[in-house]
C-alpha cells in the first residue's frame, strides 16, 4: 500500500484518502481487468446468440449483457472485498495506518467507499459494452431502452450489499471463508422470496426459523428485474424507492457489524 499521509487530515479527508488508495489498488489489479474483459466478451457473445435466434436478438442481448455485468461485478466485489482487511494485515501496512490518527471505523468506511467506487466505475464501462451490443443488433435506441438504467441501478445496489458483507466477514475470518460466506449469502439471497413463501406454508418452529432466515439473508431476488426489462416491462417507482432504502439499510447494518468486530479485534 502506498503511504496514506493522513497525519494532519480531518476525518472526511482521511476516509476519502483511504478510499482513493483502495480504488487505485483495485484498478491496478490485473484480475480486475480480466473480469471486465470477460464481461465485455460475454456481451459480444450475446450478439452472436441473438443472431442465431430469430427476432429475439434484442431480448437475448439485454438478458445476457446485464447478467454478465451482474455476475462479474459480484465476483469482483467478493474477490477484492475479502482481501481489503487481510492483505493489510499480512503486509503489516495496517499497523502503519492505525499508528497515525486514523480510527478503525474510518479505515473500514474508507475501504468500503473505495471498493464501491471501483464497482460503479466498472459497471459504467461494462454497461457501455451492453449498449454497444444493443446498438449493433437494433441499429438505434428507443425510449424503452432507458429501462436498462434501472436494472444497472439495481445491480449497483446489489454490489453495495455484497461489498459490505465481504468486509463484514473479512473483519473476523480468513479470505477463503469470507469468500464462501459472501457467495453463499448471494446465492441464498437470490431465492429469498422463495424462502419466504416456503416459511408462509410451514407451521410451528419450522415457520419461525424459516421466516427468520428469509428476512435475515439479503433479498437479492427483489433486485432482479433483468428479464422484465428485457421484455420492456416498466419498473414501479415504489420498487425503486423500496430497493434503494433496503440496500442502504442492509449495507449500513453489515458495515456497522464490520466496524464493531474490527474495533474489538486483536491485531497483534
Amino acid at each position: 500500500m502506498t503511504n496514506f499521509g493522513v497525519k494532519t487530515l480531518p476525518m472526511k479527508s482521511r476516509i476519502s484518502h483511504i478510499a482513493s488508495n483502495t480504488f487505485r489498488e483495485a484498478v491496478r489489479d490485473r484480475v480486475l481487468y480480466n473480469l471486465i474483459a470477460f464481461a465485455l466478451l460475454l456481451s459480444g457473445a450475446a450478439i452472436l446468440v441473438g443472431q442465431i435466434s430469430i427476432e429475439i436478438e434484442k431480448l437475448v442481448v439485454i438478458n445476457l449483457g446485464l447478467t454478465a455485468v451482474s455476475l462479474f461485478g459480484v465476483v469482483i466485489a467478493i474477490f477484492i472485498g475479502i482481501g481489503l482487511v487481510s492483505k493489510e494485515i499480512e503486509k503489516r501496512t495496517l499497523y502503519t495506518v492505525l499508528s497515525r490518527p486514523v480510527r478503525r471505523w474510518e479505515f473500514i468506511i474508507g475501504k468500503f467507499s473505495g471498493l464501491a467506487g471501483t464497482l460503479v466505475v466498472n459497471t459504467f464501462f461494462m454497461a457501455i459494452g451492453v449498449f454497444l451490443a444493443l446498438l449493433y443488433v437494433s441499429h438505434k435506441f428507443v425510449k424503452a431502452d432507458s429501462l436498462i438504467f434501472v436494472a444497472l441501478y439495481f445491480i449497483i445496489l446489489e454490489f453495495l450489499i455484497i461489498c459490505a458483507l465481504a468486509l463484514l466477514f473479512s473483519s473476523f475470518s480468513s479470505p477463503l471463508l469470507s469468500a464462501v460466506f459472501t457467495f453463499s449469502l448471494f446465492v441464498v439471497g437470490n431465492f429469498a422470496q422463495d424462502l419466504r413463501n416456503f416459511a408462509a406454508m410451514e407451521h410451528g418452529i419450522t415457520r419461525w426459523l424459516a421466516t427468520g432466515a428469509a428476512y435475515l439473508v439479503p433479498n437479492f431476488s427483489a433486485f432482479n428485474v433483468i428479464t422484465s426489462i428485457a421484455h420492456e416491462q416498466p419498473v414501479a417507482g415504489q420498487l425503486i424507492v423500496t430497493n434503494t432504502f433496503y440496500a442502504l439499510f442492509y449495507a449500513l447494518m453489515a458495515l456497522s457489524g464490520a466496524v464493531l468486530i474490527f474495533e474489538h479485534r486483536d491485531l497483534k
